[in-house]
C-alpha cells in the first residue's frame, strides 16, 4: 500500500486539489462521474496547442505529420494498454454513451424481428436506452437480468434468458452504482456458446482493473478518458476486427471515404470507417498522458490502494444509525471503489448539498440508473467513489461531516 508520503506526492500532481470550497479544503469524492487531471494531462493540452494544432491524416505539411503521429501512437498506446490484437481494433469515439450507439447503430442490419437483446437491472442508461430504440426499430426484444437484494447479477436469470435468438448482450464490467465487479467473462463464455455477441461496458474499469480484450474474448469494449485522469469527449470502442470489418459505418462524411462520386461512395478500412469527421485531436493527444499517468503508478497498485479505502470506508459508514448501504455484501474482492447510500427520512440532494458546503464533492440523484432506483425504491442516492489521490483522512472527515449533517437536517 501507498505511504502518506506517496500519496501525497501523486496529489500535489493535481492542482485542482488545492482548491477550496466555501472556505474548506475540497474532498472530492465523484471519481466515477469523472476524474481529476494531473499535471502532465494539463500540460499535454497546452503544449498540443503550442506546438502541433493542426488537423489529421489530410495534409502533408509537418505539423498534419506530427499531429497525426501523435494521434495514431496513442491508438498503439491504447492497444497495448488493453492487449488488443490489432490498433485497427481501436475506433476513437466521444466516449462510452457514443461507443454503444455506434455498435447498436452499426449493427442495425443484423438485427431482425423477433430477436432478442440482453442487458442487466444495474445498467446506466447509456447502455439501456440504445438497445431499446433498436428493438423498437427492429421489432426485436429486450430481456433484463434482475439482481438480487444485494445488487449481484442472478446468473441464472441470465442462462435462462439466453437462447439461440440472442444477438447480442451488454453489460456493464463494474456498476456505477454499487461498483461490483460483474463476472462478465462467465457470461462472455455463455453468451458465445449461443452465438451471441458481447459488449462490455467498461466506462469504471481502465484505471481500476487491468483489462485484457484478448483473455476476455469480448467482441465489443467500451471506455471514456475522463475516468481515467485523462479529457472529456474522447474514448473509444474496442471491437473485434473481423466483427468491425463488417458493420456499416455510423456516420459519414470527411475521413472515412476511399473515393466519393455523384453515383457511389467506397469507405476506408477500419479504423477509419468509423471516425468520419475532423476527431478530437487534442483529446486523443492529452489522453496518451493519462495513460502514462496510470502506468506510472501502476494499476494493481491504484486497485489495492482504493480497496482499502473502501473496506475503511464501509466500516466507518456502516456505523451510523440510519444509514442504508447498497451494494453492500462484505465481500471486498467483488467490488471497486465505490459506495452509494441513503440516510434514513433525509432527501439525498439535501444531504449532498449540505456536504457540499462542507467542502465534499458526491454525487447524488437516479445516478443514470432509473430502473435499479426503481429495484431499491427509492428515486435517489448519494455516491461516493475513490481515486488514488483521496485519503483516509477524508474519510474521517466525510464520516464526521454525515453526522454533522444528520444533526442539522433532523432538527
Amino acid at each position: 500500500m501507498f505511504s502518506e508520503k506517496e500519496i501525497q506526492k501523486i496529489r500535489n500532481q493535481f492542482p485542482i486539489l488545492k482548491e477550496r470550497i466555501y472556505s474548506n479544503p475540497l474532498i472530492y469524492m465523484d471519481n466515477a462521474a469523472t476524474t481529476q487531471k494531473p499535471l502532465k494531462v494539463i500540460q499535454a493540452s497546452q503544449n498540443y496547442y503550442s506546438t502541433m494544432n493542426s488537423n489529421v491524416h489530410r495534409g502533408v505539411h509537418y505539423l498534419s505529420h506530427k499531429a497525426t503521429l501523435y494521434v495514431e501512437n496513442v491508438r498503439k498506446k491504447i492497444q497495448k494498454f488493453i492487449h488488443a490484437k490489432h490498433s485497427s481494433e481501436i475506433i476513437f469515439t466521444k466516449g462510452t454513451t457514443e461507443s454503444i450507439n455506434l455498435v447498436a447503430s452499426s449493427i442495425d442490419d443484423f438485427i431482425k424481428q423477433g430477436d432478442e437483446i440482453i442487458i442487466s437491472c444495474i445498467e446506466h442508461h447509456s447502455n439501456i436506452v440504445p438497445w431499446q430504440v433498436l428493438c423498437k426499430k427492429k421489432g426485436a426484444i429486450l430481456k433484463i437480468i434482475s439482481i438480487y437484494e444485494n445488487g449481484f447479477l442472478k446468473l441464472t436469470d441470465f442462462e435462462f434468458l439466453i437462447s439461440e435468438k440472442t444477438k447480442i448482450v451488454s453489460i456493464s464490467h463494474i456498476s456505477n452504482v454499487l461498483g461490483i465487479i460483474n463476472p462478465v467473462q462467465d457470461i462472455i463464455k455463455k453468451a458465445h456458446e449461443y452465438g451471441a455477441l458481447v459488449l462490455i461496458d467498461g466506462a469504471q474499469v481502465p484505471s481500476n482493473l487491468d483489462l485484457d480484450v484478448q483473455n476476455l474474448n469480448v467482441d465489443f469494449y467500451v471506455f471514456s478518458a475522463h475516468k481515467m485522469y485523462g479529457p472529456t469527449g474522447i474514448g473509444i470502442l474496442y471491437g473485434k476486427k473481423k466483427i468491425l470489418e463488417k458493420l456499416y459505418p455510423y456516420q459519414f462524411g470527411g475521413g472515412m471515404i476511399k473515393n466519393v462520386s455523384f453515383d457511389k461512395t467506397t469507405y476506408s478500412d477500419i479504423p477509419f470507417k468509423f471516425e468520419a469527421g475532423t476527431p478530437n485531436i487534442e483529446g486523443i493527444i492529452v489522453w496518451g498522458n493519462a495513460i502514462d499517468f496510470v502506468k506510472e503508478i501502476g494499476i494493481s497498485n491504484i486497485q489495492d490502494y482504493k480497496k482499502k479505502l473502501l473496506m475503511y470506508a464501509v466500516k466507518r459508514l456502516s456505523s451510523i444509525d440510519g444509514i442504508q448501504l447498497y451494494g453492500d455484501d462484505r465481500d471486498f474482492s467483488k467490488k471497486s471503489g465505490i459506495i452509494s447510500f441513503n440516510l434514513y427520512e433525509l432527501h439525498c440532494f439535501d444531504v449532498g448539498s449540505i456536504l457540499d458546503r462542507l467542502g465534499i464533492a458526491v454525487r447524488t440523484g437516479h445516478l443514470c440508473a432509473q430502473p435499479l432506483m426503481n429495484f431499491f425504491k427509492v428515486s435517489g442516492m448519494i455516491r461516493i467513489s475513490f481515486s488514488v489521490y483521496n485519503t483516509f483522512k477524508e474519510i474521517d472527515y466525510l464520516f464526521e461531516s454525515i453526522l454533522k449533517t444528520k444533526k442539522i437536517l433532523l432538527k
